[in-house]
């Protein structure tokens, strides 16, 4: 005989449902990993976004089931769970993924390190004068494997040091030393993983773009393509008006070389005329110019 199913507590079938209201009324979804973020940090941002957005933290587990069950309707939703590694929120809003993402990297804040913590990023010690006097603080930059000496009364960093490369640990000593320094190695805020819009999931990579960058690529596509169009002779709204131009150039080159008398060439002609006219008289004599062509000559 089956065994008896398992008991699941009613708060949670209730968390489960409300993630299923919220995953399927939502146009974007985004799974953000909260790991390391102290609570008022994570208030902070809930505060900042609270009139464009929800978050909502609930365990990994109940938010996988609520990703399975909202993906009936929205079959892409489920993708989503592969990204819930450790501490994760889910963001329901109606920003576009990029501009969710650009906000909540824009709500990051430096922390100092307690010693531990992987970096974020190289951690450099640059050259130059401390605010400290000196004294023990000599040897404890030095044992946490900071360049720093005493030079003339004044405790200084005497060389550029790279003391934690991305993705290592941060050693306690060295924390300490950092925050003496107030170097602030970590970088507090919520990290999207990935997002959901119209059928469609956005990684991270994808969206961590360069707004000018790809901005100057854009201008750089629109020039190259109006270039293209002038050069291939290919009218279009944009190029309509310089193509135009171009021809009237042309033309006028054209009617000026072949010395056609019309209209719009007879002025360049005789300018032309008039400046062959005056090379021949800078080889003549001046006894052989009258006066009207000397003043003309200088």
């Amino acid at each position: 005989m089956p065994g008896p199913s398992a008991h699941v507590a009613p708060v949670k079938k209730r968390e489960v449902a409300e993630l299923v209201r919220i995953l399927r009324e939502s146009p974007v979804v985004a799974v953000a990993s909260i790991e390391a973020i102290p609570s008022p940090s994570i208030q902070k941002i809930r505060r900042n976004l609270r009139k464009d957005a929800t978050i909502r933290v609930s365990k990994n587990t109940l938010l996988a089931l609520a990703l399975k069950e909202a993906a009936k309707e929205k079959p892409a939703l489920e993708s989503l769970a592969a990204k819930i590694n450790g501490p994760t929120a889910v963001i329901a809003t109606s920003l576009s993924p990029f501009k969710l993402y650009r906000r909540l990297e824009g709500s990051k804040a430096r922390a100092p390190a307690k010693g531990g913590e992987t970096a974020p990023e190289d951690v450099w010690v640059r050259q130059g004068e401390t605010a400290f006097k000196p004294g023990p603080i000599v040897g404890e930059l030095q044992k946490a494997g900071i360049p720093a000496k005493i030079d003339q009364g004044k405790v200084v960093i005497s060389a550029d040091k790279l003391v934690v490369k991305a993705g290592d640990k941060i050693p306690q000593p060295l924390a300490a030393a950092l925050t003496r320094l107030e170097i602030h190695p970590l970088i507090i805020g919520m990290n999207v993983q990935a997002a959901y819009e119209s059928g469609m999931i956005y990684e991270q990579r994808v969206l961590q773009v360069d707004e000018k960058q790809l901005l100057a690529q854009i201008g750089q596509a629109a020039r190259a393509a109006v270039n293209l169009s002038v050069n291939a002779g290919y009218p279009t709204k944009k190029t309509i008006e310089i193509l135009l131009q171009k021809a009237h150039r042309e033309a006028l080159a054209v009617g000026l070389e072949a010395e056609i008398l019309d209209t719009k060439v007879i002025d360049l002609l005789l300018a032309k005329g008039q400046a062959e006219m005056l090379a021949v008289a800078r080889k003549a004599s001046p006894e052989a110019l009258d006066e009207e062509l000397k003043s003309k000559l200088g």
